[in-house]
Formats: C-alpha cells, sequence, structure tokens
C-alpha cells in the first residue's frame, strides 16, 4: 500500500471518529431535551398551562426550541449519512489494502523463488553445452586418430619409395610441432 493511500485511510478513519463524536455529543443533547420536554408534557398536566395562560414569550420559546430540534434531527441525520459514506469509503479502503498485501505476498513468493528458477534454467542450458563440448572432443579424437593413421599410411608409402620410414610431423593443439619417431628400417 501507498504512503498517499495508508495517510488517506488514515485521515478518513480520524475523521470518521470526530464525526461520531460530534453525533453522539448532539444525541445526548437531543436525548436531554426530549426527556425534559416529555417530562415537562407528562409530568404533571395540571402545571400545563393552557394557550390562554401562556404568554407570547414562551411560546416563543417553544417554538424556538421545536425549530432547534428539527435542526439537531436534520443534523443528526446528515452525520449518520455522513458516516455511512465514509464507513463504506473504509470498506473499499480496506478491500483494496487487502488486495495489495496478497498481491505484495504473492511477488515476494516469486521474487523467493527466482534464484532457484534461474539455477535450473542455467544448469539445463550448461547440460546443452557439457554434451555439445563432449561431442566435439569425442570428433577431435576421431579426428586425431584419422590423422595418425593417415599420417603413418604417408610414412609407409614414403618409405616404400625412399627406401626409410620418415613420419611426418603432426601439428598439436597448443602450436607447437609433434615430431613422430623414426621407426627406421622396419
Amino acid at each position: 500500500m501507498s504512503q498517499s493511500e495508508t495517510q488517506s485511510l488514515h485521515s478518513l478513519q480520524a475523521e470518521v471518529s470526530q464525526l461520531r463524536e460530534e453525533l453522539q455529543m448532539r444525541d445526548q443533547l437531543v436525548e436531554q431535551l426530549s426527556q425534559e420536554l416529555f417530562r415537562l408534557v407528562k409530568g404533571n398536566n395540571s402545571l400545563l398551562p393552557t394557550s390562554q395562560d401562556v404568554p407570547e414569550e414562551y411560546l416563543a420559546q417553544m417554538r424556538s426550541l421545536r425549530q432547534q430540534l428539527q435542526g439537531v434531527e436534520e443534523q443528526v441525520s446528515f452525520y449518520q449519512e455522513q458516516i455511512a459514506q465514509k464507513d463504506g469509503e473504509v470498506y473499499h479502503l480496506r478491500q483494496s489494502v487487502q488486495e495489495l498485501t496478497d498481491r505484495a505476498r504473492m511477488l515476494e513468493q516469486v521474487v523467493q523463488e527466482l534464484p532457484e528458477i534461474y539455477r535450473q534454467k542455467f544448469a539445463d542450458r550448461m547440460e546443452e553445452v557439457k554434451d555439445k563440448v563432449e561431442r566435439l572432443q569425442r570428433e577431435n579424437r576421431q579426428l586425431h586418430a584419422e590423422l595418425q593413421s593417415v599420417s603413418y599410411r604417408l610414412a609407409v608409402r614414403s618409405k616404400r619409395k625412399n627406401g626409410h620410414l620418415e613420419l611426418p610431423s603432426i601439428s598439436g593443439g597448443d602450436g607447437g610441432d609433434i615430431s613422430l619417431p623414426s621407426l627406421g628400417n622396419a
């Protein structure tokens, strides 16, 4: 997971936490207000003033309190939607984190297996090279043996013509001449 995704996730979590705290505080205030109103309304009917007994000032306060209550309820609803949205984002981010973690593990496993794979491929290629070198060495030995045989036959023929056996020199692999001993008058 990239650093920016991690920071984004942390900031989202902090924002969700803050919204939850504000929502909880507003819920408590609404609960207190509703309990107080309920207590006033249900507590003692004889204490409730009739509309003729209630001064306009109290009615205005009641309207104001109802409007505030409605505003708080709207804010609570808004924050609940925000929290639901942030929870959805957090869920998707967690899924992304899980997918990236799984992918990172898979790649790590592949990286750990690479040396063995390369070692095996190198060994397979070297096997082909060894076989080819072995074939070339066999062929070289065979050609060398044939060369010696031809050289010997030429020497025998030359002896018959000249009367003595003279073997030609054969060049070796190191650049020097290899002289075959003469067999005299054999």
